[in-house]
């Protein structure tokens, strides 16, 4: 019998499935390979299809008196990579490190087969500044061949030559391979780092025979085993698809002897599946993962300690600064903490609290490496448009010889600026551009896309909060040398939004990991579930949380300096928190409680989403009317609203002519809207709200009570809302009390909010009205002392972003904030969930009560080193 058709190839053509007829422009042949060695190959053309060229497969084949003739289903089968799935690869990796030559890519994604994970790994220890060197592009740019191969100490070493001569060292070490063990098992945690795993992975494949499944516990199957034989409640809850019942189910079948006897207990029970065994595998594969990165976390952060302890970071105030200005010695902690991380080619997020000058920060960091050489490039600084000219105006103040570019204005200049910039960007120091600027067109994200920074400087960082939406996507593909975050609110919601800003401002040692992260620090309710009935105070936390807090604290250690104004303001005059109950007008709460019974289910009195309404507009109408009736109709009726539509379509300025249009369109109107256009049309103005209605809610009420003592007493007042339309309605009432104000919202032009700002805090001015959201970010009020919170948010640090106007640098007087909250409504379960919030970011960022005191991190190193304080301090 020929060699083709021996028995040998002939088993290992039946494990192989293919079509009998050939597709178009398949040979349909099969080529035997003998090579030297004592293995054969099989190459057979896979069939075509219109996706894409054909995919070879080879399997080995043992010689016909090899003792494993018998067994071929265990040979390892290689797979042959396609162009496409090639060029997939390189292209990812060019995206992750766009820094580094396109063709040292390829040749290290070549070297390492081209495996993704490895050449990451390389790629993430390499110097880009290196692609430049001659030896380097030549010797990457020649074909390499072996020249030799030896091992020592259980690493390979292989000696490569190319062309010209040149010969280069490759050391790898070699992992010991376990027999009978399936790829990704072994236990080791160097094996697969953070490759998930494919279904011949699994610790348990329900198509394996019973006589395939064994006590043997080798690797992921021990661990997966001791976990489900000893992990908490808590820690099965966090099993994908593990609910609560299936967790006290898993519990009340221990203890299992062996891998077959809970194989066996899952399969008998009707509440468990063998599906949670894969599950637990991929639960602790996750947190090995996060393990991994929290160790090069601790590595980089000792890193940087002992540049500090080497000398590093002593700087002083940079020379191109105005003489005149002075930073604060905190502020000199922090230039020095982004000068340390420069030198360590660490990229890092600003944190310090609002109203510490972040700004002032940067400036002077921005300085420091002009004046030293160091900045290779124009720097592109990205804010929210409501702080643009702030941070033009403190540019020019604090570094009169920077050269700024403002990239902002209409289209046909902003058109003329890209063209500027293509001929001449390296004459600017720092272009300065909105967020909205850098993604509004196709043609401005080409620009930033392709055009290098050296530094990109994103202040108002919480806006990158969310890693799946297209503005962070936009932001990420910005091209730079260093990123630089500034937010006074890098915990917002949960831990998932801080590792949002880690992820992207170090997207090189975070890449891959994001799932992870995900799955990691994700908000489990099921996990929470427990908490309520054991919780004797407000700060106790569940241990799974404290694990939470723990890993999140050892992560974003080298990356986030965060400072509190308690802490380094020692004269900065106090502020206090007051939280006011205000109970509704009559009428308020006569509506308020005929809303909550209309949403109410007549079966259980819960309220319920219905085809009609969404359970959030309903919680809206619940804060409106918690805030002013005015928000929602009451007043208008639909034979009143019917006339005005009537009397509408007659008027000539009125764009809808049809009476049933105009109808239906103000049906859908509140009655502070239907006021409104009373006051536009003269042929309605009798229909105008009475201001008795305007002045009819608890919270005005309230003000009542303390606009007129706090003018009397001399102090200025910011007064906030979510809602522009209460602000609307805020400006008639201030009116009738004949209070001074002026007001700025998200509809206020860039170039007039500063002008705004100014005349505020030069002219005695009694009232400033401001949307939450546009006016809560990079201002400065310090005029005023008083804030009051209108109506609070579900995330505080808007509250808090607003409150802290005028609780910063600059102020002089104690300030009060005042939140206000109607009694007895939603608001009150809101201000709850927000408490909480603040509760995990105090865990998250606070100081460690277990720490050892001798401990040194960074920040205290370097204020030693200024002669600030004392290294144990």
């Amino acid at each position: 019998m020929s060699e083709s058709t021996s028995p040998s190839v002939l088993s290992y053509l039946r494990q192989y499935r293919f079509q009998r007829k050939p597709t178009p422009g398949s040979s349909g042949t099969i080529t035997v390979i003998r090579p030297s060695g004592s293995q054969s190959q099989i190459r057979m053309p896979a069939p075509t299809t219109s996706n894409g060229p054909i995919v070879y497969k080879r399997i080995r084949i043992p010689d016909s008196d090899s003792d494993d003739a018998g067994s071929p289903a265990k040979r390892p089968v290689i797979v042959e990579l396609t162009t496409a799935i090639k060029e997939r690869r390189f292209r990812n990796m060019v995206e992750m490190f766009p820094d580094i030559s396109p063709l040292f890519v390829k040749n290290t994604l070549v070297k390492h087969g081209w495996n993704e994970e490895k050449t990451r790994d390389e790629l993430l220890k390499h110097d880009p500044e290196s692609d430049d060197k001659p030896a380097t592009s030549s010797f990457f740019g020649s074909r390499p061949g072996f020249s030799g191969v030896s091992r020592v100490n259980g690493t390979t070493i292989i000696r490569v030559t190319n062309s010209q001569g040149q010969t280069a060292i490759v050391r790898k070490k070699v992992m010991p391979k376990v027999g009978g063990v399936r790829r990704g098992s072994s236990g080791s945690e160097d094996d697969d780092y953070g490759v998930r795993k494919g279904k011949d992975d699994k610790v348990y494949d329900s198509d394996d025979s019973d006589n395939e499944i064994t006590d043997d516990l080798i690797g992921d199957k021990r661990n997966v085993f001791e976990f489900l034989n000893t992990s908490s409640f808590n820690e099965l809850s966090l099993l994908s698809g593990c609910s609560q019942k299936k967790a006290e189910a898993i519990i009340a079948q221990r203890p299992f002897r062996g891998w077959l006897d809970m194989v066996q207990k899952f399969n008998d029970n009707k509440m468990l599946s063998t599906d949670l065994l894969n599950s637990t595998q991929e639960l602790l594969c996750t947190r090995n993962n996060i393990q991994r990165l929290m160790k090069k976390c601790v590595g980089l952060a000792q890193q940087l300690e002992a540049a500090v302890a080497a000398g590093a970071g002593r700087l002083t105030q940079p020379g191109i600064l105005d003489s005149s200005l002075t930073l604060a010695p905190y502020q000199l902690v922090g230039l020095n903490w982004l000068a340390v991380l420069h030198k360590q080619g660490v990229s890092g997020i600003l944190a310090d609290e609002m109203g510490l000058g972040k700004t002032v920060q940067v400036i002077s960091f921005l300085a420091h490496l002009k004046e030293t050489g160091q900045a290779k490039g124009t720097h592109l600084i990205v804010v929210p448009a409501s702080t643009l000219d702030n941070w033009s105006t403190e540019l020019a103040r604090w570094v009169p010889s920077f050269r700024v570019s403002k990239y902002y204005g209409p289209p046909e200049e902003r058109r003329l600026l890209r063209i500027e910039y293509a001929k001449r960007l390296d004459q600017y120091d720092v272009v300065l551009t909105t967020y909205t600027m850098v993604s509004s067109c196709p043609e401005e994200r080409k620009m930033f896309r392709i055009t290098p920074m050296h530094y990109v400087i994103y202040d108002e960082a919480h806006m990158l909060k969310n890693m799946a939406t297209q503005r962070y996507d936009n932001l990420l593909k910005i091209k730079s040398k260093h990123r630089l975050l500034l937010t006074g609110t890098p915990l917002q919601n949960n831990l998932i939004e801080l590792m949002s800003l880690l992820c992207f401002v170090m997207p090189h040692m975070f890449s891959g990991k994001t799932d992870d992260l995900k799955n990691l620090f994700q908000k489990n309710s099921k996990a929470k579930a427990t908490k309520k009935a054991t919780e004797k105070k407000e700060d106790d936390v569940p241990p799974f949380e404290q694990s939470q807090i723990t890993q999140a604290k050892r992560i974003m250690k080298p990356f986030v300096l965060r400072r509190l104004k308690a802490d380094v303001l020692q004269d900065l005059p106090k502020k206090t928190n007051h939280m006011v109950p205000c109970a509704m007008s009559d009428r308020q709460q006569k509506l308020y409680k005929e809303l909550i019974a209309a949403f109410s289910s007549s079966k259980d009195g819960m309220v319920h989403a219905t085809t009609e309404q969404s359970g959030m507009s309903m919680m809206m109408d619940m804060r409106k009317l918690a805030n002013h009736p005015l928000l929602l109709r009451y007043h208008y009726l639909d034979t009143q609203v019917r006339q005005i539509a009537a009397r509408l379509a007659r008027d000539p300025g009125y764009k809808e002519k049809n009476e049933q249009y105009a109808y239906e369109d103000l049906l859908c109107l509140s009655d502070f809207q239907i006021h409104l256009l009373t006051l536009q049309y003269p042929c309605i103005k009798s229909f105008s709200v009475p201001s008795s209605l305007i002045e009819d809610s608890g919270k005005f009420k309230k003000l009542d009570e303390m606009l007129p003592k706090l003018k009397e007493e001399g102090h200025r007042v910011l007064i906030f809302s979510q809602f522009t339309m209460m602000l609307d309605i805020l400006e008639p009432y201030l009116q009738l009390r004949r209070y001074r104000y002026i007001r700025l919202d998200g509809s206020t032009a860039v170039n007039d909010r500063q002008e705004l700002i100014d005349q505020y805090n030069s002219e005695d001015i009694f009232v400033f009205l401001l949307s939450t959201k546009a006016g809560g970010l990079g201002i400065n009020l310090t005029a005023a002392d008083t804030v009051i919170i209108h109506d609070i948010d579900f995330n505080p640090y808007n509250d808090k972003q607003a409150e802290d106007r005028c609780h910063r640098m600059g102020q002089t007087r104690p300030v009060n904030i005042y939140r206000l909250l109607s009694a007895g409504t939603i608001e009150e379960g809101i201000y709850q969930v927000a408490q909480e919030k603040l509760t995990l970011e105090k865990h998250v960022t606070g100081v460690d009560e277990n720490e050892p005191t001798e401990q040194k991190n960074v920040v205290r190193l370097l204020s030693a080193a200024l002669g600030i304080t004392s290294p144990t301090k």
